[in-house]
């Protein structure tokens, strides 16, 4: 009972019904529409860029998209497939088949339900966003290598799978570029860049593929030489009904196969729909539960592979369009998948007719939008290091995949970060005398006498691996000064890991064994904590850790004083004559 009372989820739909009326369900049905019509194009092209049939895609933003509002944090969220995923899904399909991908999938969706069910919701939010910008870059640029051999209707068949290649077999079929195909692409570009000049309210993909689909069959009935490649040509004639639930074989070769990929799409779609979520969040004033929205986005993943789709996450523009359109409940979101159901079981027909150009050109637009090259040059002007890990990312996902992009983008971004704070943390050395409130706000200054025979060292900034070296280093080259007495201040230490307990409990010791009494200085309570679990208190001794550095000095001097008043024999260590 106790762990049931841990669990984070509260589903926003569960608790929207309680000051909701008559104006808010008409603001929803009318957005859940809107959002219904805008997601078909999408749904349809992402499929097809992802290597499966229109129909998989419906289903997938259908149950998905249904799954995603009912069960997830945010009121407004709409999921779906999404550009993001077309490079993961297309690798895995050509590697381990559609029923690889389920399997990849179900784990995906197994591995964000843990992560709500732990709480790591909002540990997502700190994956750096160089790293977030360089992979959507990446898929962006990716995304539309995929399109042009459709864009232009060159008819290639076994492209090869990598970005180099795949470009060096365009350039050398440039000669087999189909004029009329490529008119019906460019034509579809222009209708979708133009329609937000007419009006930001009109779906400039779903009109482009409206008049565009309209026109060529127009063309192909008054011309019958005319003909562009269709979906109906590609895929052959698609059936309306919702596939059956189905299983699929597990077995540990198969699940350490495809871990990699599951943990690359559990990833993509924590980070894509918590950073959809966070959008919204500024734009309607809500707040959304960062672990429900993970177990509604894990929940459908499970469930969704089971009738063939493909993987979901929150969509950004689909999600704006449902708050531009006056959605603010899970219902719109319920809607857009009803509606989409229905366009599904009686418009299926209708969608054979869509030109495959025009679908390309829905993507490269996609892929524009999705490349953020304005934030990618302004990235570039910030420090170095973040632009290198912009880059890496980017580059890894263009010509390996996102994978190794992400895994080795947050090796570079944690080396990175360790740097900085390594060159930020100092460690000071003071003389015969001592400010107290050097380093702080307080304008009334009192100083302390260091007596001769007493060093007092300071380390600002978090003990841990990378200062603990560099402290441990100074050590070593001060070793041959020989005080009396060392006073390590440590007011400015927020924690400390086991390499910096490592480092201290040697210092002690070797100094110990010197004759060199160790006293530390303002620890804080966490830090402190750390000291007594690792009985570096009892080493050095209850009396030798000071909250001030006032007294830490006193005894200090005392002990120097104490020293100086022995007769010289006794301070040599000798026995009296």
């Amino acid at each position: 009972m106790n762990i049931l009372k841990t669990i984070d989820f509260h589903p926003k739909s569960f608790s929207m019904w309680k000051d909701y009326n008559a104006a808010r369900l008409k603001s929803d049905l009318i957005a859940g529409v809107v959002v219904g019509i805008v997601a078909l194009p999408l749904a349809v092209a992402f499929a097809i860029a992802s290597g499966v049939s229109p129909s998989v895609g419906l289903v997938t933003a259908i149950i998905g998209g249904f799954i995603v509002s009912a069960f997830g944090g945010n009121s407004v969220q709409i999921g779906g497939p999404t550009g993001a995923f077309i490079i993961i899904v297309y690798n895995i399909i050509a590697r381990f088949g559609l029923s690889g991908l389920a399997v990849a999938t179900v784990m995906a969706g197994l591995i964000l339900v843990l992560m709500g069910l732990f709480r790591l919701g909002t540990v997502i939010k700190f994956i750096p966003y160089p790293i977030v910008v360089g992979f959507t870059a990446g898929i962006a640029l990716t995304i539309f290598s995929t399109q042009i051999n459709d864009f232009f209707g060159m008819g290639l068949t076994d492209l090869p799978g990598d970005f180099i290649s795949k470009w060096q077999v365009y350039f050398s079929n440039v000669a087999s570029v189909d004029l009329t195909t490529m008119a019906v692409g460019v034509v579809s570009l222009l209708i979708i860049t133009l329609t937000p000049k007419v009006s930001k309210k009109l779906p400039g993909a779903l009109i482009a593929i409206i008049l565009v689909t309209a026109g060529c069959w127009l063309l192909q009935m008054l011309v019958p030489e005319f003909h562009v490649e269709t979906i109906g040509d590609r895929f052959g004639g698609m059936k309306s009904d919702i596939p059956m639930p189905r299983g699929f074989s597990l077995d540990m070769a198969t699940i350490n196969a495809l871990l990699p990929s599951a943990f690359t799409i559990a990833m993509l779609g924590a980070i894509e729909s918590l950073l959809s979520a966070t959008v919204a969040d500024g734009i309607t004033g809500s707040r959304t539960n960062t672990n429900t929205e993970l177990f509604g986005q894990g929940l459908a993943n499970i469930v969704v592979p089971l009738f063939g789709g493909i993987p979901v996450t929150g969509a950004i523009a689909r999600t704006m369009t449902n708050i531009t359109n006056g959605g603010r409940t899970p219902l719109a979101g319920m809607v857009h998948a009803l509606v989409l159901l229905l366009i599904y079981l009686f418009l299926m027909p209708l969608i054979n007719l869509v030109p495959m150009a025009c679908l390309a050109g829905v993507l490269i637009v996609v892929a524009y939008n999705m490349s953020g090259w304005r934030t990618v040059v302004a990235i570039s002007h910030n420090p170095k290091g973040d632009f290198s890990v912009l880059l890496v990312t980017m580059i890894l996902t263009v010509i390996f995949d996102l994978t190794i992009a992400i895994e080795i983008g947050l090796l570079l971004a944690m080396l990175l970060f360790l740097r900085r704070v390594t060159e930020n943390a100092e460690i000071k050395v003071y003389g015969k005398q001592l400010d107290v409130a050097e380093g702080t706000e307080v304008h009334s200054h009192e100083v302390l006498h260091v007596e001769k025979g007493v060093s007092v060292y300071e380390i600002d900034g978090p003990f841990f691996f990378g200062i603990a070296t560099k402290f441990d280093e100074m050590m070593r080259s001060s070793m041959r000064e020989r005080p009396l007495v060392r006073i390590i201040r440590m007011r400015k230490v927020p924690f400390i890991d086991s390499t910096g307990i490592h480092n201290l409990e040697t210092l002690i010791k070797s100094s110990q064994q010197e004759g060199i009494k160790i006293v530390l200085s303002g620890v804080q309570p966490r830090v402190r904590e750390a000291l007594e679990k690792s009985d570096i208190v009892t080493l050095i001794g209850e009396t030798n850790i000071c909250d001030h550095i006032s007294k830490a000095v006193l005894l200090a001097n005392n002990i120097v004083r104490d020293h100086n008043a022995l007769p010289e024999w006794r301070r040599r260590g000798l026995e009296p004559v």
